[in-house]
């Protein structure tokens, strides 16, 4: 486990990262973070629109300048957008500067929860489930690569799982001391 005390949650969308990262943080009592909102705060747009005038690689870009500058924070709880991971600089910077967190769940159970979701622009497509399965098969091995923990996040409720995530940190902490 890294020296920090800070915790990356990585996974793809739907996994929950943002809704159990807030519970997670308020039991943490540390500030939770959205690197996503953070992107949309600065650009004063949605995700979608960064989109549609920039491409994916403009998204993508942003979204590592803002990453470079959160994970330098401390004592923070950090959800990362579905596709940080794809970045190696990202990547490194997650797995040195704190304890990353995969919250995993199948592409199946992933698109129920995303299907109704029109800010999801990679999912913009004739086939979503079948791109949600495409994004999985290439960012499950990258998330897998930095985690210190994965966590299935299935079918128990949001309290269950910021339970479960705040036991699992404690106790992989206590192994780091």
């Amino acid at each position: 486990m890294r020296g920090e005390r800070n915790v990356f949650l990585v996974g793809m969308m739907g996994a929950g990262k943002s809704t159990a990262g807030r519970l997670l943080a308020r039991r943490l009592k540390r500030p939770f973070i959205d690197s996503d909102h953070e992107v949309e705060r600065r650009c004063g747009v949605k995700i979608p629109v960064i989109f549609e005038i920039e491409g994916e690689a403009g998204f993508r870009a942003r979204e590592s300048t803002v990453l470079a500058e959160l994970t330098a924070l401390r004592d923070v709880v950090l959800a990362t957008g579905g596709g940080a991971v794809l970045a190696q600089e990202n990547r490194r910077r997650l797995a040195a500067r704190g304890t990353v967190v995969y919250l995993h769940a199948p592409p199946g159970a992933l698109y129920e929860r995303v299907r109704q979701d029109r800010n999801r622009p990679l999912l913009a497509t004739a086939d979503p489930a079948a791109r949600l399965r495409e994004l999985y098969a290439v960012r499950d091995p990258l998330y897998r690569e930095i985690a210190d923990l994965v966590v299935e996040t299935g079918r128990q409720s949001v309290q269950n799982l910021a339970r479960e995530l705040l036991t699992r940190i404690r106790e992989a902490w206590k192994l780091s001391a």
